[in-house]
């Protein structure tokens, strides 16, 4: 091509990639999403504000022209003028850089509060799978002069919003993720864009005297139409209650055009109790058990006794007694056999008083669960689901039991229906969180964590889940002591978060801490099963055999399944010569694992699998070790390595235990390259039997070299934060 001189002209693409515009915009391009990619990351691993990316997605628009004129210029000074076609293609590519920034913007953009959780994709997509009418009841207004009247009003609503969340035809928000909204200035449609629902219902209780008057009305959140509202002045007694809330969720159903089930007509007319005394000691019940705290959960026990014992044929008062004392095992650590025996008498009866309760069902399943009865634990979850569709509690509580089954991705399908129905849950959040770790994707799990704490800054659990992972699949101690510390803080009466913390300074190697965070707590909680794990695993540590050994039993009595005291038990018979006594003790504890062919292991026994595998070795039971070695290899398959839950070095241990002992090595290297540390990594370097074969091994001893200069390192880093600590939990009262 030629000018009209005459000159041959160069054409306007080939004139641009010459002065190098072209290349230094597609590497400018591609530079800039590389680094979003890696501050995506980053954000979500130390929590650093959204807004940081906002800016950094700004700065880069403003640098890419910047970019491009500077290599125009550079790439052939004095020809610096530009045509009309060379303009065209400069600024198409500015638009290209500018629409690939815009676009990974927008896929970090999450809608207002409830939706920013990272969940919410796999929320959204159950919720637009749900083609039923959806619902939220929102909480009732106090329209008493009493303030003591709050807890009444809030019985009302949460038994409006029980019944009908046993309609199956409609999907009903749970009460936790309505409870956001308590005094709320938000629109209708802003609530009900963040719970997922078409409809609302609002209302007011009065009580004065005798007479109770409730005020309700049903809203159409997309129109603002009030589809229904009535008001029900009645004499205040637990049958005119009771009344009330089965003919509003006939009304709301008719409104809905929800067909109710004649099952479901039945059960809206049933009368749980005629005590008003009662119902009320329940509704306090209910309120304490959803804090989730060792005191709240005490106090929960204490008001659904009272309601027992006001009106003995009471079933759900029986059904809320099983959950305070089946949650009292993790929360609070009491002995697990006894607890749990109470619990499951208590469900029992609920049961038998009424056969359609779903919430004895799930109460039966969390029972069975605890005593990792899978089977029948599941058959108790999926009843309770079949009576009430939308129990997100049952949902969750399933999920949890899946996800630790290595049937991940039901577990995660039933999570997110859990977190459909209660969107702003921190519990749900939770354990979206822990199925997430289970997989690998800490970045993801982290966020879940994070937005727990944002909905209830006053839970302990998600700072602890925090903490751990922090810890454990990050190999940041130093930032997951505070926040251990923290769960203490807010639940001072729980001695999970005590030993959990004494776990952390002993990974860090700080054992003045250790110790006297554990022996704090042991004076405290002497009948905690993890105190006396931890005063076990000290004695350990300090080749005290007589003092592991008698912490070990205490701890195993409290809690027969205890796969650490079973080890330390294991290692002072094997030592002592005995593996016989082990053996027995293994059979009695955990007979599936000497069921005819290979056991079916899971998330919670593939590492007792392989503990028994030691005692099998060493009494010269190879082949019925290799078949426990073979089906442990399977389980860690579908796990990550690092997390409070991975397999950490196991493939290690099958590895030495076979005597492959470049293959064991190797893989010591890339976990602690990968950053495993622990828990309890002292031991892995020190006593693991199964190890013992490489343990002399000069590259055993140069990896526990680096974990130990590492470790030191991030004692000195949290002792530099934290001088002037004071006590890791408060003095009992």
């Amino acid at each position: 091509m030629t000018d009209a001189t005459g000159v041959k002209k160069e054409p306007a693409w080939a004139k641009l990639r010459r002065r190098k515009v072209v290349q230094w915009g597609v590497a400018y391009a591609a530079g800039a999403w590389g680094f979003l990619q890696g501050l995506q990351y980053v954000s979500e691993a130390f929590g650093w504000p959204g807004q940081l990316r906002q800016v950094a997605i700004l700065a880069l628009l403003i640098g890419l022209p910047i970019v491009l004129v500077i290599a125009w210029y550079h790439g052939d000074r004095g020809e610096q003028r530009v045509t009309g076609t060379e303009l065209a293609i400069i600024t198409l590519l500015f638009l290209l850089g500018g629409a690939i920034f815009w676009r990974y913007e927008r896929s970090m953009e999450a809608p207002p509060t409830a939706a920013r959780a990272p969940a919410a994709p796999a929320a959204a997509a159950s919720t637009l799978a749900d083609a039923r009418p959806s619902i939220a009841v929102l909480p009732f207004e106090n329209r008493s002069d009493e303030r003591k009247d709050a807890y009444f009003v809030d019985g009302i609503h949460d038994d409006i919003l029980t019944q009908l969340s046993k309609v199956s035809a409609l999907k009903v928000i749970s009460r936790t993720s309505v409870e956001q909204f308590r005094k709320t200035s938000l629109p209708t449609k802003a609530i009900a864009a963040q719970l997922g629902v078409m409809s609302i219902l609002e209302g007011g209780v009065q009580r004065a005297g005798d007479r109770v008057r409730i005020n309700v009305q049903l809203i159409d959140t997309g129109t603002d139409a009030h589809l229904w509202a009535e008001t029900y002045d009645r004499k205040l007694t637990a049958e005119n209650i009771f009344a009330i809330q089965s003919e509003v969720s006939a009304a709301i159903a008719a409104a809905l055009k929800a067909t109710l089930t004649p099952a479901e007509e039945a059960r809206t007319r049933v009368v749980p109790t005629r005590n008003l005394e009662a119902w009320e000691a329940y509704q306090l019940g209910k309120q304490r058990l959803a804090r989730r705290t060792s005191r709240g959960l005490l106090d929960a026990e204490t008001f659904f006794r009272k309601a027992i014992e006001l009106d003995p044929s009471f079933a759900m008062a029986y059904a809320g007694l099983a959950d305070s004392l089946a949650l009292r095992v993790s929360y609070s650590e009491t002995p697990i056999v006894h607890t749990l025996e109470q619990a499951q008498a208590a469900a029992g009866t609920a049961m038998q008083l009424d056969p359609g309760l779903a919430e004895a069902w799930a109460s039966a399943g969390l029972i069975a669960d605890y005593r990792e009865q899978t089977d029948l634990a599941e058959r108790m979850y999926r009843r309770a689901i079949e009576l009430n569709p939308n129990d997100a509690m049952a949902f969750k509580w399933y999920g949890k039991l899946l996800v630790y089954a290595s049937r991940m991705d039901e577990g995660q399908r039933a999570l997110e229906r859990a977190a459909s129905l209660d969107p702003l849950s921190a519990i749900v959040h939770l354990n979206l969180a822990e199925a997430l770790e289970l997989q690998g994707r800490f970045a993801e799990a982290a966020s879940h964590q994070r937005r727990a704490i944002e909905i209830d800054p006053s839970m302990p659990g998600p700072y602890s889940d925090l903490g751990y992972l922090t810890a454990y699949a990050l190999n940041r101690f130093a930032d997951a002591v505070p926040l251990v510390r923290r769960t203490l803080e807010l639940d001072p009466e729980g001695p999970g978060w005590a030993w959990g913390l004494a776990s952390l300074y002993l990974d860090l190697g700080d054992d003045s801490k250790t110790f006297a965070t554990a022996e704090q707590a042991a004076r405290r909680w002497p009948d905690s099963w993890g105190i006396q794990q931890m005063l076990a695993t000290i004695d350990q540590a300090r080749h005290d055999t007589a003092g592991t050994v008698r912490h070990a039993e205490r701890s195993l009595a409290l809690y027969p399944r205890n796969p650490g005291a079973l080890r330390m038990l294991r290692n002072a018979d094997l030592q002592a010569g005995r593996p016989e006594v082990s053996l027995a003790r293994y059979q009695k504890t955990y007979p599936e694992l000497f069921v005819p062919g290979a056991p079916r292991l899971d998330g919670l026994n593939y590492g007792v699998a392989i503990d028994l595998a030691v005692v099998l070795h060493q009494r010269g039971d190879t082949a019925r070790a290799e078949v426990l070695l073979d089906a442990a290899t399977r389980a860690i398959g579908k796990l990550p390595r690092l997390g409070a839950g991975g397999y950490g070095i196991t493939d290690v241990q099958i590895h030495a235990l076979r005597g492959e002992t470049t293959r064991a090595l190797a893989a010591l290297r890339e976990a602690a390259t990968a950053g495993w540390r622990g828990p309890y990594w002292g031991y892995a370097r020190d006593l693991d039997p199964s190890l013992a074969s490489i343990r002399n091994d000069p590259e055993f001893k140069k990896v526990f070299a680096g974990i130990e200069h590492d470790m030191a390192r991030q004692r000195a880093e949290l002792a530099a934060r934290q001088k002037d600590a004071a006590l890791d939990f408060a003095p009992a009262r």
